[in-house]
């Protein structure tokens, strides 16, 4: 546990070689947290594996707090970690919101980073945001993910009453906050459900819906849901267009862009914007995937790239 200032102890881990190229793991969410199976990106006799749950995510207390909890604290947070370590560089890997992580990171201390392996390209644009939530319409489908998956998006829409469904962000936001479980829990369901129904070329279990069977699991889905809606009302904490104007400090940094062609979450029209900022960006599209970044295409394209870039230090 790394104590961070304020209410803030952030868990972070290592596994595979202590003397391998260290890589970080930036999760998405914001406030999803990291799960054992993300070690398996990456060759534990190469690499020095280091995960780190953000602030109010996963096992770092508390839990779904909002208190000094932004983009600059994440990243700030990341450098504390990697003096921590005594990390002098490392390879930043992120997916979905770990990509945005990864860019904000990068561009505030290029010198300490190898290179990048990026997954789900989201840049946090006012359209990206309104895509996700749906054009903010309680309609038959609504607008963005709602085209492709409307049972889902009426699930989320539902949630809200009529009169406030015309800003479903703030109407989410505002119940996402409330101290009361009776409030929150559900809010946090339906959110998740959403998110969750969203996230695969073929969606697994059924749309809309989101399992509190251990206080663990809804722990993990309050965080997320929270600390998602407390961002986008934000618009990130990033001025508009800041991760693309900052990138030609990342111009000589090895990347690569994995991308499901089929992302609703985060489309790909995201991360062909990206790829066309930064020309030394390798960019492999996945023809058949999604979201996921545990999608069996995805998969392959993040290990992929983790093996080319053992040619990296």
């Amino acid at each position: 546990m790394l104590d961070v200032g304020g209410p803030h102890r952030l868990y972070w881990e290592q596994s595979g070689n202590p003397k391998g190229v260290p890589v970080i793991f930036l999760h998405g969410g914001p406030g999803a947290g990291t799960a054992p199976a993300y070690r398996r990106f990456f060759d534990p006799e190469r690499y020095r594996i280091i995960l780190l749950d953000q602030r109010g995510a996963g096992r770092s207390t508390p839990e779904a707090e909002l208190t000094d909890n932004t983009t600059q604290h994440l990243v700030a947070d990341i450098e504390v970690l990697r003096e921590h370590l005594g990390v002098e560089r490392w390879t930043v890997f992120g997916g979905s919101w770990g990509s945005t992580l990864a860019l904000a990171y990068g561009e505030a201390f290029p010198q300490r980073c190898i290179g990048f392996i990026l997954r789900g390209v989201f840049l946090f644009s006012r359209e990206e945001v309104d895509w996700f939530i749906g054009g903010n319409s309680g309609g038959e489908g609504g607008n963005g993910m709602g085209w492709f998956f409307p049972e889902a998006h009426r699930a989320f829409a539902g949630h809200i009453p009529p009169a406030e469904r015309d800003d479903l962000l703030k109407a989410y936001y505002r119940r996402l906050t409330d101290p009361d479980p009776v409030i929150h829990k559900p809010a946090a369901a339906a959110w998740c459900g959403y998110e969750n129904a969203c996230s695969r070329l073929i969606p697994a279990g059924k749309a809309g819906r989101y399992d509190f069977g251990s206080d663990q699991y809804y722990a993990g889905a309050l965080s997320m849901a929270r600390i998602e809606a407390h961002y986008m009302m934000h618009g990130g904490f990033l001025a508009p267009g800041q991760l693309l104007d900052g990138l030609s400090v990342l111009a000589k940094h090895p990347a690569v862009i994995v991308q499901g062609r089929y992302d609703m979450v985060c489309p790909i029209a995201t991360a062909d914007r990206l790829a066309r900022a930064w020309s030394g960006a390798q960019y492999r599209v996945v023809a058949d995937a999604g979201h996921s970044s545990m999608e069996p295409g995805i998969r392959a394209a993040l290990v992929k790239a983790t093996e080319d870039f053992k040619l990296y230090r």
